[in-house]
């Protein structure tokens, strides 16, 4: 079992950044994929971006690619996500997750509970 438990949300203004802080306890963390997700209200949950078990590979989804920064430390046994330049429609409940295959999208093993964001414009 792992336990996920995000931080870092907040309300901010359009063009603001913040980083999210998603810390595991359980098993071996380096063991495993971590992936942001985020749903917005009345609208389906979607993939921001995960990285690899060493954090030697990233991925991102369009909308937030060249904003957003994932990144992982194995020694803390937390992933972040940095997000620049927010816009209002990055408003959302933000989601960690974590798997111990590689990507596997959606069906990620591991929840947290999530942490909201809202950018106001």
């Amino acid at each position: 079992q792992v336990q996920l438990v995000e931080s870092g949300g907040g309300l901010v203004q359009a063009g603001a950044s913040l980083r999210l802080s998603c810390t595991a306890s359980g098993r071996t963390f380096s063991g495993y994929t971590m992936g942001w997700f985020r749903q917005a209200p009345g609208k389906e949950r979607e993939f921001v971006a995960h990285v690899s078990r060493s954090g030697g590979s990233t991925y991102y989804a369009d909308s937030v690619k060249g904003r957003f920064t994932i990144s992982r430390d194995n020694a803390k046994n937390t992933v972040y996500l940095q997000m620049n330049s927010l816009k209002p429609e990055d408003t959302a409940v933000y989601y960690c997750a974590a798997d111990p295959r590689p990507w596997v999208g959606q069906r990620m093993d591991y929840w947290g509970k999530g942490t909201l964001v809202t950018v106001s414009s």
